[in-house]
């Protein structure tokens, strides 16, 4: 199974580079075989650029949650907390091996009319 994520184009290019490890997200996917993350480039490029594998899901307070991917985190802690705000809880996606689409593909050709506001089942 795959998910369509919105993702800012900084760190949609940073995953897809490789500096930055794991998306962080306040609400995740209830389906456990999700494999893969398809990557949707947000405003201004929205566009799919690619796609990763889940090695795995951290759930977790964010304090908790930072202090164990902030290495691989991509941004800053204070980026982190202004996410994640008072939340009690928050996810951590820990990518495994990222592709990049080339060329960059539009969401019609997956058959998703709109831009997911959080995810989307493909």
């Amino acid at each position: 199974m795959k998910v369509l994520l919105s993702i800012k184009p900084e760190f949609a290019f940073r995953i897809l580079e490789g500096t930055k490890q794991y998306e962080y997200r306040r609400v995740i996917f209830r389906r456990k075989d999700v494999k893969t993350i398809v990557v949707y480039a947000s405003d201004p490029v929205k566009k799919v650029v690619g796609e990763f594998e889940i090695e795995e899901v951290l759930c977790e307070d964010p304090r908790v949650l930072w202090l164990k991917t902030r290495d691989k985190a991509g941004m800053t802690k204070e980026r982190f907390l202004r996410y994640f705000g008072n939340r009690q809880r928050g996810y951590a996606i820990k990518v495994k091996a990222a592709k990049t689409y080339q060329p960059s593909v539009p969401l019609t050709e997956l058959m998703v009319s709109s831009p997911p506001q959080s995810f989307t089942y493909l």
